[in-house]
């Protein structure tokens, strides 16, 4: 997949138009998620919190510290490698099954170069983005969710917000979504690549590259919390 491309000119254009793909693609989903995760966080945590002697702020806190450090990345990764992860196993593999990748293979293209290396680096960029846009989405979410239902007022929610912010969880965050993109994004390209018979296989191969992309998900978030934090 490393191997030298042809022509750049082909490979940039089709990156490009891969992370319109993934990016602009996934990005209703992606914000209707982000802003109901942190609206329910603040309506759940308010339930949990209800002693006198608690401050309202915690809310903003609790909510702030959870969209960056898991529910941002970590649910939102979950829902792409189910859109994102499908379609790229599906597209991948029906083009092996219908021969198209032994056509490219015969003009002396690198097939598995020109159609997973586009989508992988596309993810590697396009994910953090999407990531940064879930955590402010979910944050608003929060905060409205506070304001309409009464449970605590605006100031008091960004004042916990501000009160527990670190660089070190945007990072850390950052990074999460940039290694559940690879996961996502190879594993999906893997499974379509190396489909073999018809259609029937094709499903197959995107329902296992949705469960193996999760299952890596789930198992990544764990070692990166484990050697980071």
């Amino acid at each position: 997949m490393f191997a030298k491309p042809e022509k750049f000119r082909v490979y940039i254009k089709r990156v490009f138009l891969e992370m319109y793909n993934i990016g602009v693609g996934s990005l209703p989903i992606v914000a209707i998620i982000s802003i109901f995760i942190g609206a329910v966080t603040t309506v759940q945590t308010s339930y949990q919190l209800i002693a006198p002697y608690i401050s309202n702020s915690v809310i903003g806190m609790i909510v702030s510290d959870s969209m960056m450090l898991e529910l941002a990345p970590t649910i939102t990764s979950l829902v792409l490698a189910g859109k994102v992860g499908s379609h790229i196993a599906s597209e991948i593999g029906t083009m092996r099954v219908s021969e198209q990748i032994d056509a490219l293979e015969v003009m002396g293209i690198n097939g598995s170069g020109f159609l997973a290396l586009p989508k992988i680096i596309a993810g590697l960029i396009m994910l953090p983005m999407l990531n940064i846009i879930a955590i402010a989405l979910g944050i608003y979410g929060g905060y409205i969710a506070g304001d309409l239902s009464g449970i605590l007022a605006p100031e008091t929610f960004i004042n916990g917000a501000r009160s527990s912010f670190l660089p070190f969880n945007v990072l850390f965050s950052s990074i999460k979504s940039f290694t559940f993109a690879f996961l996502i994004t190879s594993i999906s390209a893997y499974q379509g690549f190396y489909t073999k018979g018809g259609a029937l296989e094709v499903g197959k191969a995107s329902t296992d590259a949705v469960v193996y992309s999760a299952m890596s998900i789930l198992f990544a978030d764990y070692i990166l919390a484990e050697l980071l934090l």
